[in-house]
Parts: structure tokens; sequence; C-alpha cells
């Protein structure tokens, strides 16, 4: 199955309003913004929508109440479309869009999408950060890392999603045997990292062993362009008065910078930068899930701080 890409994320939520802001605050471009609904857009077109929890042209939730109600990937050509639609209709329902997409449930009860991949390829140049003691590939003389005035951090496109399951083996065995997700890594005690067949990047889909009751979305990721965009980006969240939950810090499994924020769709959102790439010639690595495994390592935000005022730890006088 050549399914190439994570394009975007349906929610039925309960603020509307809250959620289209957060989403704008994240520095998608909304195409779309209304009490109604909202369809934000990263930079290379994959995109988050909004809509209210009891809008009928909604697939149907989950048992668990979860706000997510549709993940959508991308196709290569309209023959793996064929593909998967002929493969899931031996034993589910299968959904025929007006624009050639197919939807469909999978066997834990998310809603999925196929359809034609509309992820544009981006021009913008990688950002350059290091200068590294005699190497040829430095930043260069006279050209700063940092440049005042400089536009916002803005995600580039949409990185993964994190679902909670009640049976991570059949959950694994349906994306991996009936839509051909390969394995890059796995927590022992938790679930595995899943990356499409066309897709390069460590995961789009990451599975965690949950109890029945909370069935449904962790988290959903944005790549942004460096390192220093998934802290500029974060940075702007919290001035602006949005909840840090984790981070920043660094992933083992994947190399993924990250900083998540508690989000009013019923989850966390995650920028990442900098996330391995992988193909069939990888083997899987496995370890127990452990704080030692999770991140390589995690820092906290402090508000900024100059030399000469008080350590930025320093506590007032009691």
């Amino acid at each position: 199955m050549n399914i190439t890409s994570l394009e975007g994320l349906v929610f039925g939520v309960d603020d509307v309003g809250a959620c289209n802001e957060f989403l704008a605050n994240m520095g998608l471009e909304a195409v779309e913004r209304s009490g109604g609904g909202g369809r934000f857009f990263a930079e290379d077109g994959t995109w988050i929508s909004t809509r209210p929890r009891m809008d009928e042209s909604l697939p149907a939730p989950l048992e668990t109440g979860s706000m997510l109600r549709e993940t959508v990937y991308g196709a290569a050509d309209a023959d793996t479309i064929e593909a998967v639609a002929k493969e899931m209709a031996r034993d589910r329902e299968v959904t025929r869009h007006a624009d050639g997409s197919i939807g469909f449930y999978d066997d834990l009860g998310f809603a999925l999408r196929i359809c034609l991949s509309t992820r544009k390829p981006l021009e913008v140049p990688a950002e350059v950060m290091l200068n590294v003691p005699n190497s040829t590939q430095s930043r260069g003389l006279n050209v700063t890392g940092v440049t005042p005035g400089a536009p916002a951090a803005q995600p580039r496109t949409l990185s993964h999603v994190v679902y909670f399951v009640p049976d991570v083996a059949a959950a694994e065995a349906f994306y991996t045997e009936r839509l051909g997700f390969r394995c890059t890594d796995r927590f022992t005690d938790v679930g595995p990292f899943l990356r499409p067949a066309g897709m390069a990047d460590h995961h789009a889909l990451f599975l965690i062993q949950s109890p029945p009751h909370i069935k449904g979305i962790e988290h959903f990721a944005f790549h942004m362009a460096s390192p220093s965009q998934v802290l500029a980006a974060g940075t702007q969240m919290v001035k602006r008065g949005f909840q840090s939950f984790w981070g920043p810090g660094r992933h083992h499994f994947g190399s993924n910078w990250f900083w998540y924020f508690n989000c009013p769709m019923g989850c966390h959102a995650e920028f990442d930068a900098d996330m391995d790439q992988h193909d069939d010639h990888w083997v899987p690595r496995a370890t127990a899930m452990g704080a030692e495994a999770s991140q390589a390592y995690l820092f906290q935000f402090r508000e900024k701080w100059a030399p000469g005022g008080p350590p930025p730890n320093a506590r007032p006088a009691s």
C-alpha cells in the first residue's frame, strides 16, 4: 500500500471558538474560521479541521467520546486508493466520497479516510543552525544565528498522531497487515511506532496500550523547521497563556525535539523537529518505557533573565 502521508485530522469539539483560537496561535493558517468550525493549514497543505461535536456530517464518534472523529492519510495515486478499498471491502463497509477518497473504520473503531495526497513540496531552505569548528557545513562568516524581527515560527507539516488503544496488538496488526505500515521502534510494554510504507518519517502513528475507557487521541504533532523553531513556537504559546504540558526536550525514539501543550480538543498538541527517517532496511529497536527511554533530555521553560539580576532559579526571601 503506497500510503505516503498523514494529511489531516478532523475533530468534533465542545468549544469551537477555543479550539480555533488554539490552532491559530500554533501558527497555522486559518482558511476557514467561524462558530461552525475551522480549517487550519500548515505550510505544505496538511491540516486540522474543527466542527461542533454534534455536527451530523462527522463520522460516528468513538464510544469513549474522544473528540477525534477522523484521521486522513494521503495516497500516492488512485491505484493505491483502489487497493485499500478492495482490501477493506473484504470485511467492512467502505464509503466512497465525491472527491475520490474512501472512508472506513479500523478494527478499534477509529474513522479513517484515504485520499490523494495534496502535500506541497516546500521551497523554503532548511535552517543552517550551527557554526561547528573546522566544518565546511557551518553557517558561515557574518551570518547571524538569531535575527531580531524574524517571521514567527510556522508549522511546516502535520507530523504524527498518537492513539490510546485498549488492544494494541489488534491495532498494530490492522495497520501493518491491512494497510502496509512498518514498525520502526517499540516500547515493549506500551506499543509500536508506525510509518506508512510510502513515508520515511520515523512515525506517523504511535499506539499506546490503555484501559478501554480512555480509547482515543493522546496527541497530534506538527513538524517545525528546526529545534530553534520549536523553542520559538513554544515560547510564543506560553507568552499567550497556553499551558505547557511536557518539554522542551528531545526524544530517544525518532530523535525529534518536542514541546507539548494542553489543547482544548481533549488531547495534547506537539511541536516537533528533526525527526529520524528510515527505509525498509531499518531494524526496529525495542525497550521498556521509562523516563530515560522516553527522552534523551528534558528542559523546563522559565521567564527570560539578564546577568546582573537575581539568578533565574532564586526564590524570593520569606
